[in-house]
């Protein structure tokens, strides 16, 4: 009985032509060896289970073929091929610096550099997870590194390269290897249950490519781990109870609760769920995710960042017509926010349910914060009788009514025809704003809620706006991710108009609560025209945006004097 082995290993690249999802970088590889101009350190850097070591192995295998065809694939035929090919090529050396990190493995290794090729032109050393190698052996690997024999030629690999010290990557060619598409890992599950004689619905290998999360390995995993329980059959149904996936019906459901503004659907919904054994928190998640990709369905331009096959997203895309950009904008938020405090949270079935509630709510005609409203009810005007029908009159704008002439109900015995007073409130004002993000822009109707006739009009300072502006971080702790946001940024005086520039990631979350906050500053400045536009800010971030990160690297690469002490006292940025 033929051994079984794993899909990952079984069918693991042997040429780059292989390779699944990383065309460009295989080619500019291939180009290196068919040109002979290769360099004598590579850096390949990705996420897990995007092809880094097997291109690696791939590459060393290619530049010691005896044959080598002329777009640079190895023969598979030589002696050099059929050694790597059998697993023992002297030639290839592996470290996996993940257990192998200190200085004595690294002398080690440095001490088997000077060994020429017993076959072959070069000898490749590839050592995998390099950025779990010690400070002190990056330092003794610098000098080998830089200047290696003529005939040695080391191979890095990575899934963390911002870990790995500036000095090593001057030293390196760098190459990025790109996730893998969902497609990309749909049409290899494809050729795979094919060879395996396995039936597989494209549904249910869509599924698997999304939980593999752009990694090809995992993929391969999944897939061994359906098909065993599927015996020979993979379908979607199958899938989604093997891998614990909730069905996009639920959303779909789900979706139907809140735009009709019914909170209870939207918590039996979270219950049934609930009883299947899913995770609030995830949960949660699949509900940001989902109003995501229907914010992205809503434009063509943005569609194919969906990663689904054309059936989904023309399903996307018909729920999208159905919903506002601006009531996406705010569940999403709210579901950021509750997913912020979800480890806090001492209830976390509550929290998620008043999530929920707050979602049902957007689209709601009721004067709550959760949704813009009909606004407050405003007084009735005291009458003394039932209103009848006025007399026509004639306006006379040269004479109008003098202020000092009394007014009588249509039942007076003194004037009969004489209409009864009416309250008129003053119209409600609207002020459009618009926010550019990426491609895509919104537009908010804003209502300026009244409850009096009279407009404030008090001016407004540039001071008045920092105190307004402070002040409603510091009465919202709650909005954790907000007040976060707005201690980075603040609204700037610029011809005459009021402007706050945020990156895209934050200006999103600013938009779902730009009404809160404009509406509460105009308490605050006793002025009822206030208000700003929200900007984007595109390339390189300001300074005030930085992270911890961003800062410490900032410095290391300005201040010499800086970089030698975090050097010599070995200190790390955690």
């Amino acid at each position: 009985m033929e051994q079984y082995i794993v899909s990952a290993r079984k069918y693991r690249p042997a040429t780059f032509d292989q390779v699944v999802g990383q065309h460009a970088l295989a080619s500019t590889l291939k180009n290196a060896i068919a040109t002979d101009r290769l360099a004598h350190a590579y850096l390949f850097c990705g996420s897990r289970g995007v092809g880094k070591t097997s291109c690696a192995r791939i590459f060393a295998k290619s530049i010691n073929c005896l044959n080598p065809g002329k777009d640079g694939e190895a023969c598979n035929e030589c002696a050099s091929c059929r050694a790597f090919n059998d697993g023992n090529s002297m030639n290839i050396i592996e470290l996996d610096a993940a257990s192998h990190n200190g200085i004595e493995d690294i002398k080690s290794l440095i001490e088997q550099v000077m060994v020429p090729p017993t076959l072959g032109k070069y000898r490749v050393f590839i050592i995998d997870e390099v950025h779990m190698l010690s400070t002190a052996a990056f330092n003794a690997f610098l000098k080998t590194l830089e200047e290696p024999p003529s005939y040695v030629i080391f191979i890095l690999a990575t899934t963390e390269k911002h870990k790995i010290i500036p000095t090593i990557l001057s030293r390196c060619q760098i190459y990025d290897f790109n996730r893998i598409t969902v497609p990309d890992i749909v049409e290899h599950l494809q050729k795979v249950a094919g060879n395996e004689g396995i039936e597989a619905e494209n549904a249910a290998l869509n599924v698997i490519a999304r939980q593999a999360d752009g990694a090809m390995r995992d993929a391969l995993s999944i897939f061994d781990q359906v098909a065993a329980s599927s015996r020979g059959k993979i379908t979607y149904q199958s899938t989604i109870e093997n891998l614990n996936v909730l069905d996009t019906g639920y959303y779909d459901r789900l979706l139907d609760a809140f735009l009709d503004c019914n909170p209870t659907n939207a918590l039996l919904i979270f219950h049934e769920v609930r009883r299947k054994g899913f995770d609030s928190q995830f949960f949660l998640n699949g509900i940001a995710q989902y109003m995501r990709d229907l914010m992205l369905a809503q434009s063509p331009a943005t569609a194919k960042l969906l990663d689904e096959p054309d059936d989904i997203i023309a399903d996307m895309q018909k729920q999208a017509t159905r919903v506002e950009p601006k009531f996406l904008y705010r569940a999403m938020a709210l579901c950021n926010d509750a997913d912020l405090n979800y480890r806090l949270s001492t209830n976390k079935q509550l929290l998620v349910e008043l999530t929920l509630i707050r979602i049902a709510q957007l689209l709601s005609p009721s004067p709550t914060e959760c949704g813009p409203g009909e606004g407050p009810i405003l007084p009735i005007a005291k009458s003394q009788a039932p209103k009848a029908t006025p007399a026509p009159t004639t306006p006379t704008p040269q004479t109008p009514p003098t202020p000092q002439t009394p007014q009588t109900s249509p039942t007076s015995p003194t004037n009969p025809t004489q209409p009864a007073p009416t309250y008129k409130p003053a119209p409600a004002r609207t002020t459009n704003t618009t926010m550019r993000v990426g491609a895509m822009s919104m537009s908010a109707s804003r209502r300026d809620q009244q409850t009096t006739a009279t407009t404030r009009t008090e001016p407004v300072t540039p001071q008045g706006v920092d105190s307004a502006w402070n002040s409603y971080i510091e009465k919202h702790p709650s909005d954790f991710a907000l007040t976060q946001i707005m201690r980075t940024a603040k609204p700037e005086l610029n011809n005459g108009h009021y402007q706050l520039a945020l990156p895209v990631a934050n200006a999103s979350l600013m938009a779902a609560a730009i009404d809160q906050v404009i509406a509460f500053m105009r308490n605050e400045l006793h002025n009822d025209n206030f208000s700003f536009t929200l900007e984007t800010i595109e390339g390189e971030l300001p300074p005030r945006f930085w992270n911890e990160r961003r800062i410490f690297d900032f410095l290391l690469q300005q201040s010499p004097a800086f970089a030698s002490f975090c050097k010599d006292l070995d200190l790390k940025l955690l």
